[in-house]
């Protein structure tokens, strides 16, 4: 199949158009999308482009061959909220002499990443093919892969950084073009306006490359003295290091065109002397929370582990296939209002279809067209789902009527199965623990009896997320109040 046959259009920040999608090399597409912070538990809002880029990461490899598709997602482990982090939990360690600030940044961020994976995973997403951390990429390797060091070095001999007050900058005057991603030019950019403002910068919009290191502060020896590098060149190095000079796709949120990835692009382009660092640039939009903007100050800032694992949001905990549905019903490049209603609305419809895939023991073998050509028009998942509604209605009415229009009906089932499967979400039968469920009924009848009708409403709607319906009556004979349950899957 040609690269055109395939059809993939994707939206490109850099051009703001929608545009086909041509690899550089077919044989390896290249997609680098930045990762967490582990300074602390990922939140709600993290898990939009994991799971937006996870559902890019499997069409690829559908159109192109598994093998031939190369996924890096990286893991931020250095940086000044991981070390505030670390002396906040382990200060007392620290001061005793019992760990060294080192150890200690190396205790949270393990935590933290441990949790990012068991979360994710959670959520249906596949690991990326490779998870550099950027710890590992500061100094010159011996493997001969891009480090950061290396690649500031550079700069500085191309003209495009320099030394001043104990810091490495890059020199924004020295990129006639920068500011093409996020349409910010030089001339328009005014100091403070998310650009810091230090005296010893040439220009406002410089930004640090390397900062020297007190020594309370994690750091690495340098031609310029101990220190650590700053944000942007973190992803710089480990993008060149396993996708090469020029790739194919780089991913992010909205909030990352300025300044990660604008300088991203600057430090790329002028190391290596490119015209481009990624030819395809997407951004998944913003997420608010029950129609407003997340924050802790407003109570409804929400760590991905928070709603999986706790009754935090809504009384509840969400599945976490639930919680994948919610955010791939908008489209990705829209902006998304998390909210119970949003949930509630997203459980029901993966019951209806995981009912409807039920009806049959094994999926298709091959993918629905309509929803490989659904997603193949940027990520349109929710044309994808409408796709998968309509294999479930003719699935349930096609075996509704039985006789021919069950084989039609097994058909649709089978589909469906396959785009369930291929698009994240777990399809194998439930398993009911049947004394499990005797155990809530019967203390719900006693929290009812107790008036309590709250939390008897709490264990009914957990129950159902779990895919069991209650059903209250009265015993003909004693006319005390009994429940009966089933599937609804």
């Amino acid at each position: 199949m040609s690269d055109a046959s395939k059809g993939l259009r994707l939206y490109n920040t850099l051009t703001r158009t929608k545009e086909d999608f041509f690899p550089i090399d077919p044989r390896n597409v290249r997609m680098y999308v930045c990762g967490p912070t582990v300074y602390d538990f990922a939140h709600i809002g993290n898990a939009r482009p994991v799971i937006v880029f996870d559902v890019l990461f499997r069409l690829l490899r559908h159109l192109y061959g598994q093998a031939h598709v190369t996924y890096v997602r990286n893991i931020t482990d250095v940086d000044d909220k991981i070390n505030d982090r670390a002396l906040r939990d382990f200060g007392g360690e620290i001061a005793s002499g019992k760990l060294s600030l080192n150890e200690a940044i190396r205790r949270v961020t393990e935590k933290t990443a441990d949790q990012f994976h068991k979360d994710v995973a959670t959520l249906g997403c596949l690991e990326p093919t490779v998870e550099p951390r950027a710890t590992e990429f500061v100094e010159p390797r011996a493997d001969g892969k891009v480090d950061m060091i290396s690649l500031i070095q550079r700069l500085i001999e191309r003209g495009h950084a320099y030394v001043a007050a104990g810091e490495v900058l890059f020199d924004t005057a020295s990129m006639p073009d920068y500011g093409q991603l996020s349409k910010r030019y030089l001339d328009e950019q005014q100091a403070g306006a998310r650009v810091a403002v230090d005296p010893h910068k040439k220009n406002p919009g410089d930004f640090v490359l390397w900062k020297l290191s007190s020594p309370e502060e994690p750091g690495w020896d340098s031609p310029w003295g101990r220190g650590r590098p700053g944000w942007h060149i973190e992803c710089s190095a480990m993008s060149a290091a396993y996708l090469g000079e020029v790739f194919d796709i780089h991913g992010g949120g909205l909030d990352l065109i300025f300044p990660h990835h604008e300088n991203e692009i600057a430090q790329s382009r002028c190391a290596h002397g490119t015209d481009v660092m990624a030819k395809v640039w997407m951004h998944n939009g913003f997420l608010q929370v029950e129609g407003q903007k997340m924050s802790k100050s407003l109570g409804n800032f929400y760590s991905i582990n928070e709603l999986l694992e706790t009754e935090i949001f809504g009384g509840r905990r969400w599945p976490g296939e639930v919680l994948r549905l919610a955010m791939l019903m908008t489209h990705y490049r829209e902006p998304i209002d998390f909210s119970v209603r949003k949930l509630e609305e997203a459980e029901n419809t993966l019951r209806k279809w995981k009912r409807a895939a039920d009806l049959v023991p094994a999926a298709a073998k091959q993918l629905p067209v309509e929803v490989v050509e659904a997603l193949s028009d940027d990520l349109a998942t929710y044309s994808a789902f409408q796709v998968l509604t309509q294999l479930a209605g003719e699935a349930v009415d096609f075996n509704a009527a039985g006789d021919g229009n069950a084989i039609a009906g097994n058909d649709a089932a089978a589909s469906l199965k396959a785009a369930l499967l291929f698009l994240g979400f777990d399809v194998t039968p439930a398993k009911v623990d049947e004394d499990a469920i005797a155990r809530a009924i019967a203390k719900r009848l006693t929290l009812i009896a107790a008036g309590n009708w709250a939390e008897a409403d709490r264990i009914r709607a957990e129950l159902l997320a779990q895919g069991i319906q209650l059903k209250d009556g009265k015993d003909p004979v004693t006319s005390a109040r009994i429940t009966t349950w089933e599937i609804k899957r």
